[in-house]
This record gives structure tokens, sequence and C-alpha cells, in this order.
């Protein structure tokens, strides 16, 4: 008997293992919070010309969006996990006010017993523009 629960015991071991529930992921998973510590530049001159705002921060995921006034910006440019760029058009800049800038690490669709995983989004930050 003690043979038997030896065997069971070391069965169980190794599928957990290679399930993978020992391996570590250091990347930023969709759903992860994102979280937003610095925008450069954090202000503008109403109708200015289009500029690059770098997005600096921490969880960024490889398909984060920046959201200028809760409107997803399809120019968002991954740089690492802790920035991200973003092309701002002088359209989007043509009069003064203040404007929420966050950060969305995108859902993603699933199966299985969990299913998928919803969006987050970070806190704003806000860019002014004078």
């Amino acid at each position: 008997m003690k043979i038997l629960n030896t065997l069971i015991l070391a069965t169980l071991a190794v599928a957990t293992v290679a399930c993978g529930y020992g391996s570590k992921n250091y990347a930023a998973a969709p759903g992860t919070m994102p979280a937003i510590s610095q925008l450069n530049p954090n202000s503008a001159t109403a109708g200015g010309s289009a500029f690059t705002l770098t997005v600096n921060g921490s969880n960024f995921g490889t398909k984060a969006v920046v959201n200028w006034n809760g409107a997803p910006q399809s120019t968002t440019t991954y740089i690492s996990a802790n920035q991200l760029m973003v092309t701002v058009p002088a359209s989007m800049i043509s009069a003064s006010g203040n404007v929420q800038v966050t950060v969305t690490n995108p859902a993603t669709a699933g199966s299985g017993m969990y299913g998928g995983v919803q969006a987050a989004t970070s806190s704003p930050a806000i860019f002014t523009i004078d």
C-alpha cells in the first residue's frame, strides 16, 4: 500500500509541473492593472502642432493602448512594460483644457475552466492644454 501511495503522489507531482504551475511569466499579461507614473511632455499649447507623448509607468502589456479622454489611440507603440509612445495630432490639442490619459491592457478571449481575462485600465494622469 505504501508503494501505491508513493506512486500516486509522484504522478500528481509530475502532472502539476507538466501543466505549467511551476513556470513563471514576468511579462505584463493582458488584464494586469497598468499604472502611469509620468507623461512626457505633460502639457502643450492650444493650437500647437502634433507631437509624440511618452507614457511612463508599469505593467504595460505588449498590446496596451493609450486612451485620450477615454478614446483608444491606434497610434500607441509599445516600447517596454514601463513605457508606451503615442502620436497626438494637432486636432486633439486645438482647445485649452485638461485631458485624462489612461492606459488599458486589453481583455483576452478565453476558453477552458477560467475563461478569458478582463481588460484593465489605469487611473488617469492629467495632460494640460494651455
